[in-house]
């Protein structure tokens, strides 16, 4: 398999599979992709997005490796209605264990679970507060194996930390954790970036490619991928932040929008910006934006009560998925 650098990405590269999708379909011009499968399953405000990239032609015209992602998208998620964080949750469990059956890994399979990202920084502290959350049991099948009750499965956590703070590529360390501890599979969370301001920490996507932290702010760092490790790497990511190119793009097209109701005249109003392709009209807002500094991260203002339900959904759903004692039809009980 290539690495993800070797991909004929487009400017317009997306963390998300379904907005890299979205991007493809707007730039063929075509809502059919070669070598691209796409199935939408909605469930009462809860919308799931199956892809399954399946050559090389939809690969890069995806300027995504191929493999199998699931997106979860639930924008009322921000209303902080708890019922709906119970149904997320729940949901969330039933995809995993799908996605589990469909890579063929075993109910006592022993799993790591990675939470990528800096705890010091709020949009970035998704993966440490998933570790924080989820149940751990290796050390009992290690210390006290006649004492685990049936269903349970080997499972460890941790969260290595940022280049930044520790001097260490986070592939290194988790490099050195899988050559000792020898699991089975590792499940690596991580913050995202988005191009959608409706999908910021509203949307939930597994993936079976791995991961490259960092990728989503421009940032090159060594994956954690099954030709890295040597075992399966499922990743799981949610976006936090948006850029601000992003947003000044989303606003044209709102205004858009806005004064195709009021005039059919457009044109007169935002001038040469209503003839642009998006992926013209982001590129120029980029031009405009990167010379002064200005093309910033941006994130909303309640993220750290965001950051800390998402988690919480992703933990729970975690720990019934991979825990066959654990109901994934009901994980209202370990949400809160």
């Amino acid at each position: 398999m290539r690495e993800l650098d070797q991909l004929d990405f487009s400017s317009a590269h997306a963390d998300l599979a379904l907005e890299a999708r979205d991007i493809a379909a707007r730039a063929s011009g075509n809502q059919t992709i070669p070598g691209v499968h796409t199935s939408v399953q909605e469930d009462d405000g809860i919308t799931i997005t199956l892809i399954d990239i399946t050559s090389e032609e939809g690969s890069r015209a995806m300027g995504k490796l191929p493999g199998h992602y699931v997106t979860i998208e639930v924008p009322a998620l921000r209303q902080k209605d708890t019922d709906l964080q119970d149904r997320v949750a729940t949901k969330f469990a039933q995809e995993f264990e799908k996605f589990l059956a469909k890579l063929g890994v075993p109910q006592n399979a022993k799993v790591l679970i990675i939470g990528l990202g800096n705890w010091n920084v709020t949009p970035d502290a998704l993966g440490p507060l998933v570790v924080e959350n989820v149940m751990v049991t290796r050390h009992y099948f290690e210390l006290m194996p006649d004492q685990v009750s049936k269903g349970y499965r080997p499972v460890s956590a941790v969260a290595p930390g940022v280049l930044g703070t520790t001097g260490i590529e986070s592939s290194e360390i988790v490099q050195g954790i899988v050559e000792k501890s020898k699991p089975d599979l590792v499940i690596a969370i991580d913050a995202l970036a988005s191009r959608s301001l409706e999908r910021v920490n509203t949307t939930i996507q597994i993936a079976d490619t791995g991961i490259h932290p960092g990728s989503g702010i421009g940032n090159k760092r060594k994956g954690l991928t099954l030709e890295a490790l040597g075992v399966p790497v499922i990743a799981i990511g949610v976006p936090t932040v948006v850029y601000a190119s992003t947003i000044v793009n989303s606003v044209i097209d709102m205004m858009h929008r806005h004064f195709e109701r009021q005039t059919s005249n457009t044109g007169q109003i935002l001038g040469m910006l209503d003839q642009l392709q998006d992926h013209e009209r982001i590129e120029l807002v980029k031009e405009v934006l990167n010379p002064v500094g200005h093309d910033l991260l941006v994130t909303p203002k309640e993220i750290d009560q965001f950051i800390e339900d998402i988690a919480n959904i992703i933990a729970s759903g975690l720990n019934a998925a991979l825990h066959e004692a654990i109901d994934t039809n009901n994980v209202a009980a370990f949400t809160h």
